[in-house]
C-alpha cells in the first residue's frame, strides 16, 4: 500500500511540475515553447481556455500532493509506531523469560540447599545405629 501511494505521489509531482511550466507567465516561459503563448495554441482552448484548464489542473494536482503527502506521513509515523510496540512487546516478552530463568535458578538453588542440608543430617542418622550396634556388641560390665 506504502508503495503504491508513493508511485502515484511521483506521478503526482511530475505532472504537477509539467502544469506550472505550461503555464505562461510574464516572460512566456516554458508554455510559449508549444504554441501556449501565441494565438494558436490558444485557439486549441478557446479564447481563455488554456488558461482555465492549466489553472484547474494545477489546483487538482497540487491538492492531490498535499493530500497524498499528509497521507504518506501519516503512513510513515504509524508504521514507526507499530515498530515501537513490536519493539516493546519483544522487550516484555524477553524480560519475563529473563525473570522465569531466575525464578528457576532460585528453585533450583533451593532444591540444591534442601539436597544438601537433607545429606547433612543424612549421616549423623546413620552413625547413630552404628554407634548403638557397636555398643549392642560391646562387653559390658554386667556380663562379666
Amino acid at each position: 500500500m506504502y508503495t503504491f501511494i508513493s508511485i502515484v505521489y511521483v506521478f503526482v509531482c511530475l505532472f504537477l511540475i509539467l502544469v506550472v511550466l505550461l503555464q505562461s507567465g510574464k516572460g512566456g516561459g516554458l508554455g510559449s515553447a508549444f504554441g501556449g503563448g501565441g494565438g494558436a495554441g490558444q485557439q486549441i482552448f478557446g479564447g481563455a481556455g488554456a488558461g482555465n484548464l492549466l489553472t484547474r489542473l494545477t489546483a487538482v494536482f497540487a491538492f492531490a500532493f498535499m493530500a497524498l503527502s499528509v497521507w504518506l506521513a501519516f503512513l510513515s509515523s504509524s508504521g514507526e509506531q507499530a515498530l515501537d510496540r513490536a519493539v516493546r512487546e519483544q522487550t516484555a516478552v524477553q524480560e519475563a523469560a529473563a525473570e522465569d530463568e531466575n525464578e528457576e535458578a532460585e528453585a533450583a538453588a533451593a532444591e540444591a540447599e534442601e539436597a544438601a542440608a537433607a545429606e547433612a543430617e543424612t549421616p549423623l542418622e546413620a552413625e547413630e545405629p552404628v554407634e548403638a550396634e557397636e555398643a549392642a556388641e560391646a562387653p559390658t560390665p554386667e556380663d562379666e
